[in-house]
C-alpha cells in the first residue's frame, strides 16, 4: 500500500504519503488564497522526500470537507485527476475526522468538539466521543447558536479559536494535516471499514451567485 493523501478544505494545503504502516513523507503550508498554486508542488516535494514516483501510488485519500467551495474543490479535482490517470481508487474522508484523530497527539481524549472556519461568521463543526468516534453529522452554524451544544467541551481547530466566548477551552492542532488524514484512512482500510466517496461536503451554497434580474443581451 502507498496512499497519497491531500486536503485543501481549510487554509492548510497539506500532502502526505503513507505506506500502510506509517507516514513516510509529508508537507504542508497554511495559505487560504493559494490552494491551486501550492498543492502540486507539495505533491512533488513529498514524492521526492520519499524517493518514489507518482505511478507507485496505489490509492488516493482526499479530505472532503466540510470547507469553503473554492479551496475544497482544488483538492477534490486533483485527487480525481490522479485517480483517473493512475487507475487507482480515490477515497474520501471527513476533514473534521482527521483533525479529531490528530488531536490525540495533543492529549485530547474526549468528549470534545472540532470546529473549522466557515467564514461568514460561522464554523463547520462536529462532536466526538474520542478521536476516532464522531457522534454528530458535520454542520455549519453561527458559534453563538452552539453555546448549549458545546458547553463544557474542549475544542479543536482554528474555527474554535476565533470564537473564545463559545469555545473557551481550545486545544490541539489548528489545521488538518494530511499525515493524520492518511493515518486514519490507512487504519480504517486495514480494518475493512468503508471510506466516503470523494465528493465535497459543502453544507451550503457557494459564495459566488448568479446575479438576479440581470439584463439578457441577445444579438439582433
Amino acid at each position: 500500500m502507498l496512499l497519497l493523501a491531500l486536503d485543501t478544505a481549510t487554509p492548510a494545503v497539506t500532502v502526505a504519503l503513507h505506506d500502510g504502516t506509517s507516514v513516510v513523507a509529508s508537507a504542508g503550508q497554511v495559505d487560504a488564497r493559494r490552494h491551486g498554486e501550492l498543492l502540486l508542488p507539495a505533491v512533488d516535494r513529498v514524492l521526492a522526500e520519499a524517493g518514489t514516483r507518482l505511478d507507485a501510488v496505489t490509492g488516493i485519500v482526499v479530505g472532503v470537507g466540510p470547507g469553503p467551495y473554492t479551496g475544497l474543490r482544488v483538492g477534490l479535482m486533483t485527487a480525481d485527476t490522479f485517480g483517473l490517470a493512475l487507475g487507482v481508487p480515490v477515497h474520501g474522508l471527513c476533514t473534521l475526522d482527521a483533525l479529531a484523530f490528530e488531536a490525540a497527539d495533543a492529549g485530547v481524549s474526549g468528549p470534545f468538539v472540532v470546529a473549522t472556519d466557515a467564514r461568514r461568521k460561522e464554523v463547520y463543526w462536529a462532536r466526538y466521543d474520542d478521536p476516532r468516534t464522531r457522534t454528530t453529522e458535520p454542520a455549519v452554524d453561527r458559534p453563538a447558536d452552539l453555546a448549549d451544544a458545546v458547553a463544557g467541551l474542549p475544542a479543536v481547530g482554528a474555527g474554535a479559536a476565533l470564537y473564545p466566548d463559545t469555545f473557551p477551552d481550545v486545544r490541539g492542532p489548528a489545521h488538518v494535516s494530511a499525515a493524520a488524514l492518511a493515518s486514519l484512512a490507512a487504519e480504517r482500510l486495514a480494518a475493512g471499514a468503508g471510506l466516503l466517496p470523494p465528493r465535497p461536503l459543502y453544507l451550503r451554497r457557494p459564495d459566488a451567485q448568479v446575479p438576479k434580474n440581470y439584463k439578457v443581451v441577445t444579438p439582433k
